[in-house]
């Protein structure tokens, strides 16, 4: 009889910034399979920043089921040998794994990872094709080896962008996406009738981490691109500039063809306001000004003179 039992690695957060509603793990309990315990690296928080409870911390707690937080994986090896765990799954686990963690399933680790490897390796796989315009993206589900999402590929499925989704929105879809997929090809994996199939390392991109830094809105660049930078920034680390000398935070704005001479001006445009940047105009449609909630442009110009 083929093992329902898994050890699982990982917050299910599959960016910076965003949250869960832990697709995986719910997928994996409704169709049967024994999670024996859920393992996410130890929080690195400075003690002056309070940490958002895991999405998986909870779902740990509603399902009775071992969380483990560890600093490093080697030292933990036969800890986690103990579980004899037929396979292990990984979704947004944030370290690498060493060789010695994966060799103790037989069924190895499969992680699932939000793009299209080769393409995407690296910490940004949501967040990149959003700021490169892609119009398509998706999941892939590789066998885990100790070098960065290079292992070889059990199943892919894309999907289409539409260019108006958010970081939060992309990570929630293909979350979804990514439980669906494995619920649908885990049994072959377990009793192999299935084998992955190497990636050619000749196509891979690798992304670079996204920085604090980046937040600043320059509209020196183009419309086209600060909105592709609001999107993928989403939550973190949030797109802001300055208006009446406060400043503010912009969660959703869109492009309106029109000539520029003054790159940060800003104009009133059919009851919302925007930006002046290098190419065409910033609209702005959303934004969290300081110290408050989430609002529309046109709410935010009741209250506010520019």
């Amino acid at each position: 009889m083929m093992s329902k039992k898994i050890l699982f690695f990982g917050n299910e957060r599959l960016a910076t910034g965003v949250t869960t509603t832990t697709p995986v793990l719910r997928a994996l309990v409704l169709n049967g399979y024994e999670i024996l315990a859920i393992i996410v690296p130890s929080s690195n928080h400075p003690p002056s920043r309070k940490p958002r409870l895991l999405e998986v911390e909870v779902f740990a707690q509603a399902h009775n089921i071992p969380l483990i937080k560890l600093a490093k994986l080697k030292p933990a090896v036969e800890q986690l040998k103990s579980y004899s765990a037929e396979i292990a799954i990984l979704a947004a686990f944030g370290q690498i794994v060493p060789k010695e963690v994966i060799d103790l399933f037989p069924g190895g680790i499969v992680n699932i990872h939000p793009s299209l490897l080769p393409k995407h390796r690296g910490p940004t796989p949501i967040e990149s094709p959003i700021l490169a315009g892609e119009t398509k993206t998706g999941v892939s589900l590789m066998k885990l080896v100790p070098e960065l999402d290079a292992g070889p590929i059990y199943d892919q499925q894309s999907i289409t962008l539409k260019g108006t989704e958010n970081k939060q929105q992309l990570a929630d879809q293909l979350g979804e996406l990514g439980g669906q997929r494995l619920i649908a090809i885990l049994p072959s994996i377990l009793n192999k009738s299935i084998m992955p199939i190497e990636q050619d390392n000749s196509l891979a991109s690798y992304d670079q981490k996204i920085t604090i830094d980046q937040s600043s809105l320059d509209f020196s660049k183009p419309a086209n691109l600060l909105e592709r930078e609001i999107r993928a920034f989403y939550g973190w680390p949030r797109s802001r500039t300055v208006l009446n000398h406060q400043s503010i935070i912009i969660t959703q704005a869109h492009q309106l063809d029109a000539p520029t001479t003054h790159p940060g001006k800003v104009i009133i445009h059919n009851h919302q306001f925007g930006f002046e940047t290098s190419a065409n105009i910033l609209i702005i449609d959303r934004l969290i000004p300081a110290g408050g909630k989430e609002m529309s442009a046109s709410d935010y110009l009741i209250g506010h003179h520019l």
